[in-house]
């Protein structure tokens, strides 16, 4: 090993690369992850103090009247503890986890991506990049299935900054914005939107913004003043499957 290799490999020149394989590219919240991550050897042998994976996404936050994308990071999860890496030596290290339930779906201007790092000791870490498509488990997709069939069509899906009261653990929530293009909220509602706040144990938590139609003076006040509209929340389950077109209309009819 001559002294430039090791030289080379301390700015990423011939240095330890990294590959993160996936089972699979399509994904529910919830549903384990399953994958492989491979490690090859450059030139020199490095020292590895740690692998990791990272579940991210970029959500939008406000700060002085302007939006701009942040990226924040979901979930993060160690692989190893410190080994050795020899010169073109292959290692496969096999892992598993949970894709957290408040992962954002790949709705909209969403994207979901997993960062494999090596950490390496007095070099530059080298990286890998794959993106995930999460798509609604069936709690959810019965969620949107009933907001469809009430005449409502989805306008945007986006990740936003949430006020502390309503989110989680995580700075953002995931907001669907519908309108009514026909059946009963038609010219009722100017819109509605609907956040999934928590989900696991066959329960979902979900909360409506029911913005109404301005009607009359009053009406026309209320909206500028950002007043004509409602937050609610309500939990569903599984068992609410057979009902829960009725229960979500119940809902919006309350507060429109």
């Amino acid at each position: 090993m001559s002294f430039f290799d090791k030289v080379f490999a301390s700015v990423g020149i011939g240095a330890a690369s990294v590959d993160t394989k996936l089972e699979k590219d399509t994904y529910m919240p919830g549903e384990t992850v399953q994958g492989v991550v491979e490690i090859k050897g450059g030139k020199v042998e490095q020292q590895i103090d740690e692998i990791y994976l990272s579940l991210n996404t970029t959500y939008l936050k406000e700060s002085d009247d302007r939006k701009y994308n942040v990226t924040a990071t979901i979930d993060r999860f160690r692989l190893t503890t410190p080994f050795t890496i020899r010169s073109n030596e292959r290692k496969e290290i096999p892992f598993t986890f949970q894709l957290p339930y408040d992962t954002p779906l790949s709705i909209g201007r969403s994207k979901v991506w997993v960062t494999t790092g090596l950490d390496i000791k007095g070099g530059v870490d080298p990286s890998d990049k794959d993106y995930l498509k999460v798509i609604p488990n069936q709690l959810m997709t019965a969620v949107f299935n009933a907001v469809d069939n009430l005449g409502f069509r989805i306008r945007e899906a986006d990740c936003e900054e949430a006020p502390r009261r309503i989110r989680g653990r995580l700075p953002f929530v995931q907001e669907f914005e519908f309108v009514p293009t026909s059946g009963l909220f038609r010219g009722k509602l100017d819109e509605l939107e609907v956040v999934f706040l928590s989900s696991g144990n066959g329960t979902l938590d979900l909360m409506f913004q029911v913005d109404r139609r301005a009607k009359g003076l009053s009406g026309l006040f209320s909206e500028a003043m950002g007043m004509d509209e409602t937050n609610v929340r309500l939990t569903v389950s599984n068992a609410d499957l057979p009902n829960l077109q009725q229960k979500i209309q119940n809902v919006i009819q309350r507060y429109s």
